[in-house]
């Protein structure tokens, strides 16, 4: 049962994870020089993550190795999600489209992570993501999984009900944009409203330093 105390709860953790990043912005040394970007907001040092095991939408594992080679932008979401996720993931399919011509193996990527594994099948996700473009992955995982791997980029999520039959319910979630570098360490953040031009701008950038 999700009440107001639930709500709280994520409000409480919503603050707590914007203060961490905030912190790493005015208590960290500054980075080196880079490129200028738009909208990205580098982290002074890029952050290592956990261990972590997604189920990526054509059922094999996503794990942190994988990531390597290429900036990505991680966007949480649900598919039952009525605006904020189809809005995203379709600003993002404009960058997607100006990054297009970099080559395939450095070529920045998006990753859609459902934090609704309760109602988003593993082939629901990957039908949904690759709607918007036919390259973003997906991938999503239990929920406890899930909440490790949101917590390890201050992100978070929250099941909240929803109207007065049981079993309706939405999901509260992170709507900021997190960057992982080629490495698969968390390197940035991207927070709304969203310009899919200043992204396309930045990650294709960003793509240019790392060769």
């Amino acid at each position: 049962m999700f009440n107001r105390t639930t709500l709280l709860i994520l409000l409480v953790a919503v603050a707590t994870a914007a203060g961490l990043v905030a912190a790493q912005y005015v208590f960290a040394p500054k980075p080196a020089a880079g490129p200028a970007l738009k909208t990205a907001r580098l982290l002074p040092t890029p952050r290592e993550l956990p261990p972590f095991a997604l189920r990526q939408s054509d059922r094999t594992e996503l794990m942190p190795g994988e990531l390597n080679g290429h900036w990505t932008v991680v966007f949480l979401g649900f598919t039952f999600c009525p605006d904020i996720c189809p809005t995203t993931l379709a600003q993002l399919s404009v960058a997607q489209k100006r990054w297009e011509a970099l080559p395939e193996s450095t070529r920045p990527r998006v990753l859609f992570v459902s934090v609704d594994p309760e109602r988003d099948s593993i082939e629901t996700i990957g039908e949904y993501a690759h709607g918007f473009h036919k390259d973003t992955l997906a991938a999503t995982a239990d929920v406890p999984a899930l909440e490790k791997f949101t917590k390890s980029l201050s992100l978070v999520f929250a099941k909240v009900p929803q109207g007065d039959e049981p079993g309706q319910y939405t999901i509260d979630h992170s709507a900021a944009l997190v960057l992982l570098d080629p490495k698969g360490r968390m390197a940035g953040v991207i927070q709304p409203p969203l310009d899919p031009v200043a992204i396309a701008e930045d990650l294709i950038a960003l793509d240019k330093t790392s060769r």
